[in-house]
């Protein structure tokens, strides 16, 4: 048979698996956005690799804190790492809630950092002025679609390797963030921000990627230890997102948006 015949008698799937860049119609992933700390927030969100290399990102949630911002962002590795949601087990101080610093090293470092407008990488990570708001009922509704030149490399190779998480939870069920329940946020203090609640910074909802699509399959063990990956731990990536917001505007910013502040 000659060469061009015999190219011709492959099926299409397998030419598409042997050429994973060459560009296709846009293919979507669902994610079920599942409680993780006992609030009752959930919701589903929608991420589209489109045929051009950006990436469409649909979110839908409910029972979140109302009237207050929610940093949320895409999470795991592109270099084959198997981060996933982490579950009460993570709860290393027994306070029964999972924590940022709890979560990270089952979620991973902060991929993408999902903010309304402007700069989407790690360094917006708590950029909480662009972040999406619930509104009175604690619904939240977020759709962005982020360039393929602003996307991490491997974004769209690896998106089912990928998860989504959103920030701010409301413990004592008094429909802000605020002291009472959980404190001040360990983690805000550990990069200079003080009098920010726990309640602000714990994680509301994680979701895995569900459903056939583009990306490749996890590859590889979970992370242990901190959960770093090859661009560096999420503690460390954290504190470059958290000094980004230093300063005398930038701290007085996070101070009121996080404070639920009307």
């Amino acid at each position: 048979m000659r060469p061009y015949r015999a190219l011709l008698a492959v099926p299409a799937a397998a030419l598409v698996l042997a050429f994973p860049g060459v560009a296709h119609a846009d293919e979507s992933v669902q994610v079920q956005l599942q409680d993780l700390n006992g609030t009752g927030a959930t919701g589903t969100a929608t991420l589209t690799a489109t045929s051009g290399g950006d990436l469409k990102v649909m979110i839908r949630s409910k029972g979140m804190t109302p009237n207050s911002p929610h940093a949320q962002h895409v999470h795991g590795a592109a270099n084959g790492m198997d981060f996933h949601c982490p579950d009460k087990s993570a709860d290393a101080n027994g306070n029964g809630f999972v924590s940022t610093e709890e979560g990270l090293p089952m979620y991973g470092d902060i991929f993408i950092s999902l903010t309304t407008t402007g700069d989407t990488t790690k360094a917006s990570g708590l950029a909480v002025d662009r972040m999406p708001k619930a509104d009175a009922q604690g619904n939240l509704s977020y759709e962005r679609t982020i360039q393929a030149a602003e996307l991490p490399e491997g974004t769209i190779e690896h998106l089912k390797d990928l998860h989504l998480v959103q920030h701010g939870i409301d413990a004592n069920k008094n429909d802000k963030y605020d002291m009472e329940a959980l404190g001040e946020s360990t983690f805000a203090k550990s990069i200079g921000v003080n009098g920010i609640p726990a309640e602000a910074t714990d994680p509301a909802t994680c979701g895995m990627v569900t459903g056939a699509a583009a990306g490749s399959v996890p590859a590889g063990g979970v992370a242990t230890g901190d959960g770093s990956t090859s661009g560096g731990s999420p503690m460390m990536m954290w504190s470059v997102g958290g000094l980004a917001l230093l300063g005398a505007a930038g701290a007085v910013v996070v101070r009121r948006r996080l404070a639920g502040e009307r």
